[in-house]
């Protein structure tokens, strides 16, 4: 009897357990602004880290074979634009070389807002990393909640958040004042 409540406990709780949903890569291609990044080595985010990207464009190529990201990053105090593209591999992440060899996943995406997750292994040490990214300036307090859940998830302490738009804005970018 006690093997059959067991059973039945354990079936209950995997059954109430979230599945997350595929993203389908070909709704995320547009314009976006990275506004958050965090990640369990700071330093990697921090200004002048070498993983601080500002994210610009994302497309689908080839079927989603392929992503292709256009960044800036500052390199040296200089912002420089940067077009890669991600090759998919499978269980849906894609792989990119910048900075290191980095495993990229969407995992989470609504209509403002995506959000990525990134493991870089620069061959010294693997860093958890998300990216936060709007179709406008900023987060709404939901959305931000929202990215605090999934860095949790992920291992990523939340103070270690960054606020990519506050602190840099590409040369570009004709919204802000230079």
């Amino acid at each position: 009897m006690k093997a059959v409540l067991l059973s039945l406990v354990l079936v209950l709780v995997c059954a109430t357990q979230e599945t997350p949903a595929e993203i389908d890569p070909s709704q995320i291609k547009g314009e976006w602004r990275t506004i958050y990044a965090a990640a369990d080595n700071k330093e990697k985010i921090v200004e002048g880290g070498p993983l601080r990207c500002h994210y610009r464009q994302i497309e689908c190529t080839n079927g989603c074979e392929y992503l292709s990201l256009t960044f800036y990053v500052k390199v040296d105090g200089t912002c420089q634009l940067f077009h890669k593209e991600a090759k998919r591999q499978e269980g849906d992440v894609y792989i990119i070389e910048f900075a290191g060899t980095n495993v990229l996943q969407l995992i989470h995406a609504s209509e403002n807002m995506l959000v990525t997750y990134i493991e870089n292994d620069d061959g010294e040490k693997i860093t958890k990393i998300t990216k936060g990214v709007a179709k406008g300036d900023s987060f709404t307090q939901e959305e931000f909640q929202k990215y605090q859940e999934l860095n949790s998830e992920k291992g990523i302490p939340n103070e270690n958040i960054e606020n990519i738009i506050k602190t840099g804005k590409a040369p570009e970018d004709s919204r802000y004042p230079k």
